[in-house]
């Protein structure tokens, strides 16, 4: 059908485009073709039908505003616009940040929060473990020379050697005690991690 205004088919329209394919002596074969194949529609473009009627000699036709007359315009819904690729990879990538969001707000009070400061990554952090260190390795110095003065009879050679196994002692105690903080929060991270993806697997 062709684009422009539409009106609603009457009775009149009707009668009006039956008889006008028959005018073969005013209407080109196109012309009352054309007019045949409106008479069997329900609304009809309204420039087609003045198309035709035109054509008509003044004797051969009735007043347009008559032939008008009790036929109404019909109106068409526009058809939808399509979305266009881009525009849809778009919103698609828009849902899916919205569900992450969705995911996130839903299991933040049970997924705990990543921790990613690494040990002694400050300066009183290391400050910190390094007077930690000193007092341990002065204490067992301290511990082996009181243990050796005691046992060789205040032998100064002794006491010194004493001294120092005390202080080798308090090094390999303290690096023993970093081993274990440090396995302490891998463990904790691991944890952490197997039950985020618990959760991811679930929701999935």
């Amino acid at each position: 059908m062709s684009d422009g205004l539409v009106i609603a088919s009457t009775d009149p329209i009707r009668s009006f485009l039956v008889a006008a394919s028959d005018y073969r002596d005013h209407l080109s074969d196109e012309l009352r073709d054309l007019a045949a194949s409106l008479s069997t529609l329900g609304s009809v473009p309204y420039k087609s039908l003045r198309t035709v009627w035109s054509a008509l000699p003044a004797s051969s036709r009735p007043s347009l505003r008559l032939l008008l007359d009790g036929s109404d315009f019909v109106f068409t819904s526009p058809k939808p616009r399509q979305k266009s690729e881009e525009l849809k990879a778009r919103l698609k990538k828009l849902a899916e940040l919205a569900e992450q969001r969705e995911y996130a707000e839903l299991v933040k009070d049970v997924t705990p929060k990543k921790d990613n400061t690494e040990p002694f990554s400050s300066y009183k952090d290391q400050i910190g473990f390094g007077l930690h260190v000193v007092l341990l390795m002065f204490t067992g110095y301290l511990v082996g020379y009181a243990a050796f003065r005691a046992l060789f009879n205040h032998n100064p050679v002794m006491n010194a050697a004493g001294g120092i196994l005390g202080l080798v002692c308090g090094m390999l105690l303290e690096t023993v005690l970093f081993i274990i903080r440090a396995s302490n929060q891998d463990m904790v991270k691991n944890k952490a991690a197997l039950s985020s993806s618990r959760l991811k697997i679930k929701k999935h």
